[in-house]
């Protein structure tokens, strides 16, 4: 069975990495898709999220790196996947995924969201707040994989602040 993990992951961090690794537990493939937002202004290009989720990753088997632009339905129709794998951090993000599993299904029948909780010890970590954090020189090191730990103080020491 194909799972299909969606997100923009700007940056990947650990609570991403969490969903990821037990995702890999319950699935045949988990593939990993970052999805290319025209509407959105990421820290971090397409093609250096992919990197740094392939060198997060690599010490899984059964996972796939891509991007896609669309709607994730018909991408996952195209990857032949069965599911959907979101994490849920804290009650708050459940209506919105919620809303979003019933309309996925509306658009696809044959597609199934599968809610995973994220481990306590991430339930408060965001990508914006990993973002902040470096931004204002804080260490992110426990918060994502090292080398996006890397690139994030590279973008922030290169770019002054405002």
């Amino acid at each position: 069975m194909i799972a299909i993990y969606p997100g923009s992951f700007d940056p990947i961090t650990l609570g991403h990495l969490d969903i990821i690794e037990r995702g890999c537990r319950l699935f045949d493939q988990i593939i990993v898709a970052v999805l290319r937002n025209p509407s959105k202004s990421p820290l971090f290009t397409v093609q250096e999220r992919i990197e740094q989720i392939r060198l997060s990753t690599e010490h899984l088997s059964n996972v796939e790196v891509d991007s896609f632009i669309g709607l994730t339905v018909e991408y996952a129709k195209l990857k032949n996947a069965q599911a959907l794998l979101r994490g849920l951090r804290v009650l708050s993000d459940f209506e919105g995924e919620l809303q979003m599993a019933h309309t996925n299904h509306t658009l696809w029948n044959e597609i199934e969201t599968v809610f995973l909780a994220t481990s306590n010890e991430y339930s408060f970590l965001s990508s914006s707040v990993v973002k902040e954090i470096a931004r204002f020189g804080g260490s992110v090191a426990h918060l994502v994989p090292q080398q996006v730990a890397i690139d994030l103080c590279r973008c922030y020491t290169e770019t002054p602040l405002e």
